[in-house]
């Protein structure tokens, strides 16, 4: 027989044995939120019973819940400031899957110079396709998940309206990216889209910095509309950066319910399968080519590439007056192109489900980009 001393460090030496380990926290490249952080539940698990039990916890701290992402959500988790006992709460919690960083990402575009200006007949491949742009999109919604819209602009003929904001930012387009993508994808005199109505959903600050978790809650957001009105709608999203697991199951999530995708694939001339949410099988990846239709030097590339489209020196509606222009170049400018298209398909052919129409995009897309490397499609989108 052990002793009692002995017998109590068995004890203790089982019970230890015993506690669940801590959940590792994922950090990706680039500055976080201080003290934020995305949990992901594991499946099955009852959210509203674990942020009861989490709200029990919070009382008589600094730590809050920013975030639920309730309703038809794409994301089965939350968001918050999560600090000390509330956060080791969280990482020995059997719920929970997995725990990020908020990541904070940065818009990546550039202006372009007078030499590489590219006309915006180039939108479509033909004077049939240009008339068609006169009725094209009706009937369809464009959710913009960028820097906000500038509603008020001429280009959008009342089309556009505010969805939605996150991150405590003003609701208005202080940035100008969120307006050029806009007016690319449905504005009246350099959109595709023309009839379209389009939707500001502000995930991104006015100097073009997007938290992951805003990010998110904006996906959710148009995710949530669209199940709610049953419009034919394209959500469009020219931003991007570290591989981030929640917010390619966001995504993912929102196109397996229906709702179509256009991402940037990137401005840093690197494998896209490397970025997000640009690696998302499901969704449309779009690289950016110059006006011979050779690949912009800047554009990631890769696999993942479902098409390419204009992305250098494109002219489209910006901030500052009602008429006001910009020249600028980007993976930014070219994925709207491709939600133009998709939205006036859309409007032509009625609802079809996302892996339908991406299909569709490949099939009648143009073989004709020049520089793409080995592995990457050399499709050009185009309007059909």
């Amino acid at each position: 027989m052990f002793p009692p001393t002995a017998a109590a460090v068995l004890v203790l030496s089982a019970l230890a044995s015993a506690a669940p380990p801590s959940i590792p926290i994922t950090k990706y490249a680039g500055p976080a939120k201080a003290d934020s952080y995305i949990v992901k539940l594991k499946d099955g698990v009852s959210k509203s019973s674990h942020i009861a039990r989490l709200l029990s916890e919070i009382q008589g701290t600094d730590s809050s819940v920013t975030y639920k992402w309730d309703n038809a959500n794409t994301f089965s988790g939350y968001a918050g400031v999560l600090k000390g006992s509330v956060l080791d709460f969280i990482r020995k919690s059997s719920d929970v899957e997995y725990i990020e960083a908020d990541t904070i990402w940065q818009l990546d575009y550039e202006g372009a110079s007078a030499e590489e200006f590219e006309e915006r007949s180039e939108s479509v491949s033909s004077v049939a396709g240009l008339a068609a742009r006169a009725t094209g999109g009706s009937g369809v919604i464009v959710y913009g998940i960028d820097t906000g819209i500038y509603t008020a602009h001429s280009a959008f003929g009342g089309r556009a309206s505010w969805g939605a904001t996150y991150g405590g930012y003003t609701s208005a387009d202080g940035n100008g990216h969120g307006t050029h993508t806009a007016g690319t994808a449905v504005g009246t005199t350099y959109g595709i889209a023309t009839q379209a109505t389009i939707v500001a959903v502000k995930v991104c600050s006015d100097s073009g910095s997007c938290a992951t978790s805003d990010i998110i809650s904006g996906v959710n957001y148009a995710y949530n509309q669209f199940k709610a009105n049953g419009t034919p709608s394209v959500a469009t999203m020219s931003l991007g950066g570290s591989a981030s697991t929640s917010i390619d199951s966001a995504v993912s999530t929102a196109i397996s319910g229906g709702l179509h995708f256009t991402i940037a694939a990137g401005n840093s001339n690197v494998d896209a399968s490397t970025t997000s949410p640009a690696r998302v099988a499901a969704a449309n990846t779009i690289g950016a080519i110059d006006s011979s239709n050779a690949k912009a030097s800047f554009s990631n590339y890769g696999s993942v590439l479902d098409v390419w489209a204009p992305g250098v020196s494109i002219l489209s509606a910006y901030i500052g007056s009602t008429t006001a222009t910009a020249r600028l170049s980007g993976t930014s400018m070219a994925t709207p192109y491709v939600a133009g298209i998709l939205a006036y398909v859309l409007s032509e052919y009625g609802q079809v489900t996302p892996a339908s129409l991406s299909a569709s995009l490949k099939a009648n897309a143009q073989a004709v980009v020049t520089g793409a490397p080995s592995g990457t499609t050399n499709l050009k989108a185009t309007l059909w």
